[in-house]
């Protein structure tokens, strides 16, 4: 059986062509030691996670389901110490309550912000959802109705923080300093674990009870350390991303120190109940199994996106980062200078979905974005940023970022769809 024949007659059956396969595995065959690093970084979060269930007894009694107030919940308590141990902070709130990322983000600051207390970003402005939270654009319930100022620091020009402004801008007033790790809907590169450590470091220097959280969206195990391993008094991030393995439904974790949880366990639920509360409803398998493989999803989501890199960078197009840097996320922005090269781009990545693969994703003006989005998501789980997914704002450079896929497979088949799209547009030549 002639099985790279079999396979280019499966992808033509889904509407890939040979020209486009082969420009796929021109690209694939340079990646092969990258495939390997990524690999290897797997392996050792794969142990890192087993090593946390087996030490914290997780055991057929943690799968039971809650319901009502949830007391005396043994699996949601022990999920929580796996998460703990992991992260290697004192404490973790892993809650199917918390219903997003910006969630997550929105409890871990009111948890730790008072009236006039100022939070800080040493790394620009935050991402688009977080705006309405922290009050940069104006928002019932915001941070800044409750009395919290804000602050930032623009990054400087080489995307390198700006140690001298961050200095003069941390004040007697600052409480807490909020530092976003993937780039979001911006072109900048995503900050290493090494780099968060670094800027910690100094900010601590400057203030030392200055709190440091860190949204860790999109970033967890694609390093072997986490930024709580480099000073990162909170790290921050959702179930339907990284962590979750593409299993978890819903749900957001905060890990950090014990005073920093136990603030955010009583701002998810109420002053005095804090983590005492809260049923898992029979979520517990699909969150413990969904951390279990998650080293490994996002293991696949990471070779997705090198190999986006490197096959839109032979086409010419601006790839942050490039297919030859390194990674500390696992979203690959690419800067395709139109809106109608992100809707060709969408429309592959839709048509490659298992789910709504026939819709046509078009731009629409979504909940707590400033200008059109277009997303294209054909997911189990709505709105799962670790499946197979592509998205950003319509407006310039019209860069489209790409994040994703449970397997590999599916991501490496999304990518080279979104590519058929492109040449079928008349947007690029084969």
């Amino acid at each position: 059986m002639d099985i790279s024949m079999n396979l280019q007659q499966m992808y033509a059956g889904l509407g890939i062509s040979p020209a486009v396969l082969e420009r796929g595995e021109a690209a694939l065959r340079r990646l092969r030691p990258r495939f390997e690093e990524i690999d290897a970084v797997a392996e050792y979060n794969q142990a890192k996670v087993l090593s946390a269930m087996q030490e914290n007894k997780v055991d057929a009694a943690c799968f039971a389901a809650t319901t009502g107030y949830g007391y005396n919940d043994v699996g949601r308590e022990k999920l929580e110490k796996v998460y703990a141990h992991v992260f290697h902070t004192e404490a973790a709130l892993v809650r199917p309550q918390i219903t997003c990322g910006t969630h997550a983000l929105a409890v871990a600051l009111s948890a730790n912000l008072l009236p006039g207390d100022e939070l800080l970003s040493p790394v620009g402005m935050p991402y688009d959802t977080l705006q309405e939270v922290i009050g940069i654009r104006p928002s019932p319930c915001s941070l800044a109705e409750c009395g919290v100022s804000y602050r930032q620091v623009d990054l400087l020009p080489d995307g390198s923080f700006d140690f001298e402004g961050i200095r003069s801008a941390i004040s007697s007033k600052t409480k807490l300093i909020t530092i976003q790790r993937s780039k979001g809907y911006d072109t900048r590169p995503s900050f290493s674990v090494e780099q968060i450590g670094t800027l910690i470091a100094f900010c601590k220097s400057v203030k030392p009870d200055v709190i440091c959280m860190v949204d860790n969206c999109y970033g967890e195990f694609v390093e072997l350390s986490e930024p709580s391993d480099a000073g990162a008094d909170m790290v921050v991030g959702s179930l339907i991303k990284n962590p979750g393995g593409g299993l978890a439904p819903v749900g957001g974790y905060i890990c950090g120190t014990e005073q920093c949880v136990q603030r955010c366990a009583y701002r998810l639920s109420a002053p005095g109940l804090g983590q005492e509360v809260g049923a898992n409803l029979g979520l517990l398998p699909a969150l413990f199994q969904g951390f279990f493989l998650a080293p490994t999803v996002t293991a696949g989501a990471l070779k997705g996106a090198i190999f986006a890199a490197a096959l839109y960078e032979e086409f010419g197009f601006r790839c942050i980062p490039g297919a030859n840097a390194g990674r500390h996320d696992i979203i690959q922005a690419v800067e395709l200078g139109s809106k109608a090269a992100m809707v060709a781009f969408c429309k592959g990545i839709q048509a490659a979905a298992p789910v709504d693969s026939y819709v046509t994703p078009v731009p629409w003006a979504m909940p707590g974005y400033d200008s059109d989005v277009i997303m294209a998501a054909g997911a189990f789980v709505q709105g799962s940023s670790i499946e197979l997914s592509a998205d950003g704002p319509i407006r310039p450079p019209y860069a489209v970022y790409f994040q994703g896929g449970l397997t590999w497979y599916h991501a490496k088949t999304g990518i080279l769809m979104s590519l058929q799209k492109m040449a079928d547009a008349g947007l690029v030549q084969l």
